[in-house]
């Protein structure tokens, strides 16, 4: 990289111990004209002026070189991208990498430097102490970045009345001061935090444990972990781990306990010994087994690789899930990727996608799904999410006095709302196209709308199936269907009656539909229905029969979205386990329809249910309120990526997309 920069202009980004070690190797080599830093824009260090960013345009700089750990270049890299490109400036790493080249998304590993299990068994073979690093090693966080927790943090004080300007900045400004010559405790930096404010009506003690708990309620342990853990016990290798971290000893301890590691023989905490891993945590740890042959497994290429190395310690890397996030192309969802809720909706994906650090164990190296509950979770839960925040805040703005979420669809938004707002109006509503058909139903328009309606089959099936009619020889059809409507419509009124719903505004959720449910069900009611969908397909239809709807996405985002490719799986998700009404019988209660699905397409439903339940209650832990934002892009692009990953589970890949009241019922694997 010297000979690339040695006749440009530079800036270096960092100033940590790093910074001043790499200043003093390259001597008189590159002109260095200021330091840039994240939380400095002035001042001095290690003989050079600290500067803005723009001080660096306004000095000709023509090239930034970012000294910091591999992961956080690509976070400061993507800060100061689009100045240094808009400026022709180039970004470097201290390795020579270019932080500006985007990297293609891709859904494999192939070409990338795998490990196996089978090799890092080789290497511990051969030591007798084996060293492990803690976070993204053993286990990591459900946000994209360890720093949002502090905006976890903020937000919990702030609804508890405490305000501390420029929190986030303070927050990270002490750790990068208090860490530039020692490993400090989570107390110091917060006692560091209050001396720059005045006024906080807050102890460092009470911020040094919500933090921890806040954090401690993100983490998760890597897949296959802790197993790893137990084979090379079962060995009798000695077991250690070895952190940079700010938490105490017990508090280390207490989360490896509760993630569910044991074996482990000691731990070592930088925060204890005021010392970090590339400063002399792992000469410490040299000395206690000087004369034993000591393995460090972590994923950090500076520290846990190279500083590593130089104390003499033999080292295995394995990568972390951000890591492989980013060596994949982020899967091309990082360019949505805007808010703190955003960074959570990415953070819980790679918990499911990359937790196990072994992906490239399958054959093909695909990126692939193993189990139906993860198509839940990260590809249908955040949009599942999205849409019911959506209609939460709809039902607020219309005065809804009743929530009707309509069968089949309403089943798993019902379940979703409870737990969005204990307080939540709505109900499951028993309904279907089919249902309301044959209730509603007055007239020979409204016959001739049903029929305009195309169905794949003979007009005795479509009668059957649509009117639950067989006709006599010479009966007329349209009289039949509309003399069964007016018992129909009763049974169907005794039904409602049950529900005790007030005469004001009702909302109606369908999810994918042109509103022929709530068109009939409007025939049937006394209430004003307003209809809250997730997509209306064909609006004209309705534009002229008094059907009031509103859709989640509006005619022109579905226009210019990827939802019509990839909604099939959400409806084929958001369903019942019980079978469709077809009617209701004289005391008011539903008669259902032959169930036409298998035993082992409900319970694989079942399954991804539980997936996005599992993503709600996750997301709703972690993202306060008042920061819970929409972002229809990063859900497009995660459901998106149901037909670009593998998919292992082979119950899903025997689902079937049924709709009875076409008669249509359609592979899935022939949607994706």
């Amino acid at each position: 990289m010297l000979d690339d920069i040695k006749n440009k202009t530079i800036a270096l980004y960092g100033l940590g111990t790093e910074t001043e070690r790499l200043i003093s190797r390259w001597g008189s080599g590159p002109k260095i004209v200021g330091l840039l830093d994240g939380f400095k824009e002035s001042g001095e260090a290690f003989g050079y002026p600290i500067i803005s960013l723009q001080q660096a345009i306004d000095l000709s700089v023509e090239a930034i070189i970012v000294v910091a750990r591999p992961g956080s270049c690509k976070v400061i890299a993507k800060r100061i991208k689009e100045v240094c490109v808009n400026n022709g400036i180039l970004v470097y790493d201290i390795r020579g990498n270019d932080l500006l080249t985007e990297t293609k998304a891709v859904y494999d590993f192939k070409g990338f430097n795998v490990y196996t299990k089978e090799r890092l068994y080789k290497e511990i073979d051969q030591a007798d102490v084996i060293s492990f690093d803690l976070f993204d090693t053993l286990f990591a966080r459900k946000t994209l970045y360890y720093t949002d927790v502090f905006e976890m943090v903020q937000a919990k004080l702030e609804e508890q009345g405490v305000f501390i300007p420029d929190f986030l900045n303070l927050r990270l400004a002490a750790e990068k001061e208090l860490s530039s010559d020692e490993a400090p405790k989570i107390k110091q930096i917060y006692n560091w935090v209050i001396n720059q404010q005045k006024d906080i009506k807050v102890t460092a003690d009470e911020l040094a444990d919500l933090e921890w708990n806040l954090d401690k309620s993100v983490m998760y342990p890597r897949d296959g972990m802790s197993q790893l853990i137990g084979k090379i016990a079962s060995l009798g290798k000695t077991i250690i781990v070895t952190t940079d971290t700010y938490y105490s000893l017990e508090q280390i301890e207490e989360v490896l306990l509760l993630m569910g590691f044991s074996y482990i023989d000691k731990v070592y905490v930088s925060s204890e010994f005021n010392v970090a891993k590339a400063s002399g945590l792992f000469e410490i740890v040299k000395k206690d087994y000087h004369n034993l042959k000591i393995l460090h497994i972590g994923d950090d290429e500076y520290v846990d690789a190279e500083k590593a190395t130089e104390y003499g310690i033999n080292h295995y890397r394995l990568y972390n899930a951000k890591e492989l996030f980013d060596n994949v192309g982020e899967l091309s969802l990082e360019k949505n990727v805007k808010t703190f809720s955003d960074r959570v909706k990415v953070g819980l994906a790679l918990s499911r996608i990359f937790s196990d650090p072994f992906l490239f164990e399958n054959k093909d190296l695909r990126l692939s799904i193993k189990d139906a509950k993860d198509i839940g979770y990260f590809i249908c839960g955040p949009m599942v999410l999205d849409f019911a925040l959506w209609f939460k805040d709809k039902l607020k703005e219309i005065g809804a006095e009743n929530v009707l979420l309509c069968a089949r669809d309403g089943y798993l938004i019902n379940e979703i709302l409870h737990r969005i707002d204990s307080k939540s109006l709505s109900v499951y509503f028993l309904t279907s196209r089919t249902s309301a058909i044959r209730a509603g139903i007055k007239n020979e328009d409204d016959i001739a709308y049903v029929d305009s309606m195309k169905f794949f089959g003979s007009q005795e099936e479509s009668l059957l199936a649509r009117f639950g009619i067989s006709l006599n020889e010479g009966e007329d059809r349209n009289a039949a269907i509309i003399n069964k409507a007016k018992f129909q419509r009763l049974n169907y009124q005794k039904y409602i009656s049950k529900l005790n719903l007030s005469d004001g505004t009702t909302a109606v959720f369908d999810f994918v539909a042109k509103g022929t449910t709530q068109l009939f069900l409007q025939k049937i009611m006394k209430q004003q229905l307003k209809g809250l969908y997730f997509l209306q397909l064909e609006p004209e239809f309705m534009a002229d029969k008094g059907v009031e709807i509103e859709s989640f996405y509006t005619e022109e985002e579905r226009d210019k979205s990827v939802i019509f490719d990839n909604y099939y799986i959400l409806e084929t998700i958001l369903t019942s386990p019980m079978p469709s009404v077809d009617e209701f019988d004289e005391c008011g209660n539903p008669v259902y329809a032959k169930e036409t699905r298998s035993p082992e397409n409900i319970k694989c439903v079942q399954k991804m249910q539980q997936g996005i339940i599992e993503y709600v209650e996750d997301y709703l832990e972690i993202v306060p309120k008042e920061l819970r934002i929409i972002n229809k892009q990063l859900d497009e692009g995660l459901l998106s990526l149901i037909g670009k990953l593998q998919i292992d589970d082979e119950d899903f890949k025997r689902l079937v997309v049924e709709d009875t009241f076409f008669g249509r019922m359609t592979d899935i694997k022939d949607v994706l």
